[in-house]
């Protein structure tokens, strides 16, 4: 059992800035495959990147992501982050982590994942 809570959500206005955090418990972390995933209003939810497990923690990343964010996990800590740059107001959305046990590299469909976080705001202002 896994669970997940995200944090570091807010406004920033377009250009700007976020990092947002996933904190995991269990104790077996370091064996997760991770995603980050994004919700916006009237849309479903799709995927943002992802991160894996094994000690290259090889990360992937939608189109419209790569270059302005990067994916990065701590597993001494059992943390995931999405460190989200040159912010634009199409980045506006409810941010979830998610984690498989399933061992591919990544995964960009949701129901490949066995647990998922609250999710966490980020509106980005023009």
């Amino acid at each position: 059992q896994v669970q997940l809570v995200e944090s570091g959500g807010g406004l920033v206005q377009a250009g700007g800035s976020l990092r947002l955090s996933c904190a995991a418990s269990g104790r077996t972390f370091s064996s997760y495959t991770m995603g980050w995933f994004r919700q916006a209003p009237g849309k479903e939810r799709e995927f943002v990147g992802g991160i894996s497990w094994t000690d290259g923690h090889s990360t992937y990343y939608e189109d419209s992501v790569k270059g302005r964010f990067t994916i990065s996990r701590d597993n001494a800590k059992n943390m995931v982050y999405l460190l989200m740059n040159m912010l634009k107001p199409e980045d506006t959305a409810v941010y979830y982590c998610a984690a498989t046990s399933n061992h591919a590299p990544y995964y960009s469909a949701s129901y490949y994942y066995d647990y998922w976080g609250q999710g966490t705001q980020v509106i980005v202002s023009s």
